[in-house]
């Protein structure tokens, strides 16, 4: 199993970025999958997840209004769309995808910085 984001980048306060996370080896149809991200010197935080069945979404308050989770079961993709960004925005993003403790897997991660 395998995950791999895309998209991350430098980017001007109020602009956009789009963050792609392509699964292999599993079905993200079948998994719960989230967004975090970790900001340097800080912990490691939820941005955005979105369960399995019928595809509810939650966002930290920090994020409401301005990202959406989404998932292409076809392309087997989660994005987080990101729009009105701010300078405490910039972290590394990760892609996670949640089973079961064994099924538990983690993508590389791909930077975002919101910066003018």
């Amino acid at each position: 199993a395998q995950l791999v984001e895309s998209g991350g980048g430098l980017v001007q306060p109020g602009g956009s970025l789009r963050l792609s996370c392509a699964a292999s080896g599993f079905a993200v149809s079948r998994y719960v999958m989230s967004w975090y991200r970790q900001a340097p010197g800080k912990e490691r935080e939820l941005v955005a997840a979105i369960t399995r069945a019928g595809g509810n979404t939650n966002y930290a308050d920090s994020v409401k209004g301005r990202f959406t989770i989404s998932r292409d079961n076809a392309k087997n993709t989660v994005y987080l769309q990101m729009s009105s960004l701010k300078p405490e925005d910039t972290a590394m993003y990760y892609c996670n995808a949640y089973l079961t403790t064994m099924n538990n897997y983690w993508g590389q991660g791909t930077q975002v910085t919101v910066s003018s």
